[in-house]
């Protein structure tokens, strides 16, 4: 029971610097923040349309990473996002 050779696979690790073996991840392009790329200074609570580009369908709020947005404009954004919801600008969530 002390041995190591009854612990399955756990000692042999000679596989892990194969580079052949390994699956590469294509290059994804980089995601540029839309705020910045447009200078717009103020994200705005009223600006429906820009807001619910960055609303899911569930009526979640998008993260960082998947809409590309900068850590500053995101701030904003979920500020923006919040001050809708709250004078019933956008629901909470959608029906479904």
């Amino acid at each position: 029971m002390g041995e190591r050779g009854d612990r399955g696979d756990r000692g042999d690790r000679s596989d892990r610097g194969d580079r052949e073996d390994r699956e590469f991840k294509p290059y994804y392009r980089r995601k540029v923040c839309r705020f910045c790329t447009d200078k717009i200074p103020v994200i705005d609570y009223k600006d429906l349309q820009t807001l619910r580009g960055y609303i899911s369908d569930r009526g979640k709020i998008m993260p960082r990473r998947i809409s590309g947005v900068c850590a500053a404009h995101q701030r904003e954004l979920n500020t923006a996002i919040k001050r809708a919801r709250n004078i019933a600008l956008i629901p909470f969530t959608e029906r479904g």
